[in-house]
């Protein structure tokens, strides 16, 4: 339409803007990209927070989970285009003349672009650790020191929001969303995550539970695709244009089409339902020594280095449903690690060293 055509085009000149004057802060600016990245969620930010409060780490998988299948069903219902594409192929500028927009080894996402599911992820993450944060806060008001609280709610939502606008920023400036898709992705993010501040029964859920929830986000997902396949959409229209526009082939990753991004996500979920269901979790975690500030250090140590090892595990590409199988065994292995393997660890060791002191 001639209005959508106009928010791009308004949306190119901002993102030629911020490559023209912020190139000193490229670095920067990468890396905010790097911190909005949906997969951090999983190898840095959980393994923090379950470990200093499970009920905190529990929510922020659930939230980081359903809020990144929303954004694929709103990808795939809004159709929106990035600008590394949209500028090579638009009719509206004369002469052919279309913008140069720089590209980056970060830049060639292959799925549609609103809304932005680095701006979403973020937002959704965020908001759970700064509300998680400031529930601490809130007995302060009994105890007259309200002041305290309130500067303390100030310079929380102050960080939320620079890291938000910061994020943001950084997708536009690498031309791989448009100014109203990052804004959009942050509101529904937020959205997202208050609704999770309403649900607690994700924290007693049985194994049972999250498999039935993996199955219904996957039928659904999949069963949505299928049907607008047989109406002649194809929901991936927009992996050829990222394939045909990207600057380096060498920058296309099967990992950021929209079925990775839903495998990656469901495989998590069920590692987390597995880890919470079982014995080493409940011997470990729900020990005497799980109130023990040097188990938990521990643990997150533990959790964080093993983690990064996960990242030195290449899955092969060739085939893409063995691709898409072992993305799912991978992404389950990691709050697995977290929730079961690492405490069960930690609390064995501590078990026998207690007993050699004695």
């Amino acid at each position: 339409s001639v209005e959508m055509d106009l928010l791009h085009s308004n949306g190119v000149l901002i993102i030629q803007h911020l490559q023209r004057d912020y190139r000193a802060y490229q670095d920067f600016l990468n890396f905010m990209s790097y911190v909005g990245d949906p997969r951090n969620i999983f190898s840095i930010y959980f393994p923090l927070w379950f470990q200093l409060n499970q009920v905190v780490g529990t929510k922020m998988i659930w939230v980081a989970v359903i809020g990144d299948w929303f954004n694929l069903i709103f990808k795939w219902i809004l159709f929106g285009h990035r600008p590394y594409w949209w500028v090579q192929e638009t009719m509206i500028y004369p002469n052919q003349s279309s913008p140069c927009l720089e590209q980056f080894p970060i830049t060639c996402e292959t799925g549609p672009g609103s809304p932005s599911g680095h701006a979403m992820g973020s937002s959704c993450v965020w908001y759970v650790m700064v509300t998680a944060a400031l529930s601490y806060t809130v007995r302060w008001k009994a105890k007259s020191a309200v002041t305290l609280h309130r500067l303390t709610w100030s310079f929380l939502w102050s960080i939320f929001w620079i890291i938000q606008i910061s994020v943001c920023i950084s997708r536009v400036f690498i031309a791989t969303h448009f100014p109203h898709q990052v804004v959009l992705g942050v509101f529904a993010g937020i959205l997202v995550a208050e609704a999770f501040e309403h649900t607690p029964a994700i924290q007693t859920a049985s194994l049972r539970m999250y498999i039935k929830t993996n199955l219904f986000l996957f039928i659904f997902a999949l069963g949505f695709y299928l049907s607008l396949k047989l109406l002649d959409i194809d929901l991936l229209w927009s992996v050829p244009k990222a394939k045909k526009w990207c600057a380096n082939p060498d920058w296309i990753n099967i990992d950021t089409t929209p079925f990775a991004g839903l495998v990656r996500n469901l495989g998590a979920l069920f590692g987390l339902g597995l880890g919470i269901n079982s014995e080493m979790f409940i011997t470990s975690c729900k020990g005497k020594n799980s109130c023990k500030i040097s188990f938990r250090i521990l643990c997150i140590a533990a959790s964080l280095a093993t983690l990064q090892l996960y990242n030195f595990v290449k899955i092969p590409t060739h085939t893409e449903y063995l691709f898409y199988i072992l993305s799912f065994c991978k992404s389950a292995a990691m709050p697995l690690t977290v929730v079961a393997l690492v405490p069960y660890c930690v609390h064995s060791l501590m078990r026998t060293t207690e007993k050699k002191l004695n």
